[in-house]
Formats: C-alpha cells, sequence, structure tokens
C-alpha cells in the first residue's frame, strides 16, 4: 500500500513541478522578464494542484484549512532544509547535493505528510477489526 502512495505523490511531485516552470517561463516571455514574479505565479498555481491532487490522489482525504496549513508549513521547511543543505554542503559532490534534495527531501517530506498533515485520515482507513474480535 505504501509503495503505490509513493509513486503518487512522486507522479503529484513531478506534475507540480512541470505546471511551476511551465507558468513561470509562460510569464517570463509572454508578460514580463521577472523570475521573481514568474516563479511566485508558478509556486502557487503548482502548490494548489499539488495539495488538491495529494488530498485527494494520495492520501484519499477531505480538504480542510488546518491541513494546506499543515500541507504549506511542510512544503516550506522542505524548502529551507534544500537550501540549508545547499549551503552547508558545501565541499560535497553537487550531484550528491541535487540527488538529496530531489529524492530524499521528498521522501522526507512524503513521510510528514502520511503521520502530520493527513494523519487523521490516515488512521482512519486502516482496516477496522472484525467485530468478533475483542478490542
Amino acid at each position: 500500500m505504501i509503495g503505490k502512495q509513493i509513486v503518487k505523490y512522486g507522479i503529484v511531485g513531478l506534475i507540480s513541478t512541470i505546471i511551476h516552470i511551465s507558468i513561470a517561463f509562460l510569464l517570463v516571455y509572454f508578460i514580463d522578464e521577472s523570475a521573481f514574479y514568474s516563479n511566485v505565479l508558478g509556486f502557487i498555481c503548482a502548490f494548489l494542484f499539488s495539495y488538491l491532487s495529494h488530498s485527494k490522489f494520495v492520501f484519499y482525504s477531505n480538504l480542510s484549512l488546518d491541513k494546506v496549513s499543515k500541507f504549506f508549513l511542510v512544503q516550506f521547511i522542505s524548502l529551507l532544509l534544500a537550501i540549508a543543505f545547499a549551503n552547508l554542503a558545501e565541499g560535497l559532490n553537487p550531484y550528491l547535493k541535487v540527488l538529496f534534495v530531489a529524492l530524499i527531501l521528498p521522501l522526507i517530506a512524503f513521510m510528514v505528510h502520511k503521520v502530520w498533515t493527513f494523519a487523521e485520515h490516515e488512521k482512519s482507513r486502516r482496516t477496522p477489526k472484525p467485530s468478533w474480535i475483542k478490542r
């Protein structure tokens, strides 16, 4: 079960990245060369897609202000960790840094979302015990 969930999480993350890049590139090309504003709008669109898709497609959870706040916090902390890791690991091979940021941080974020952001829903998805087993 968790294997399928991680694959779905990765697919949603990949699509979110494509959305972010596509919107940012289009805005830079057609409207304004400012990478800042283009990235902000790209991030917002990708974040909304990501939250909605992870909620419905990966964790099968209802939408709520509490969950979107937690989701944003986890994503923001992941960004800060990526920046910190890149700065602290100056002497490390750059390919290893990229792999860490691209593979390890998303796995950590997945686990945090599973046990915190969508924890209430994850508990209710567990298979209930048959009625003949005492609780």
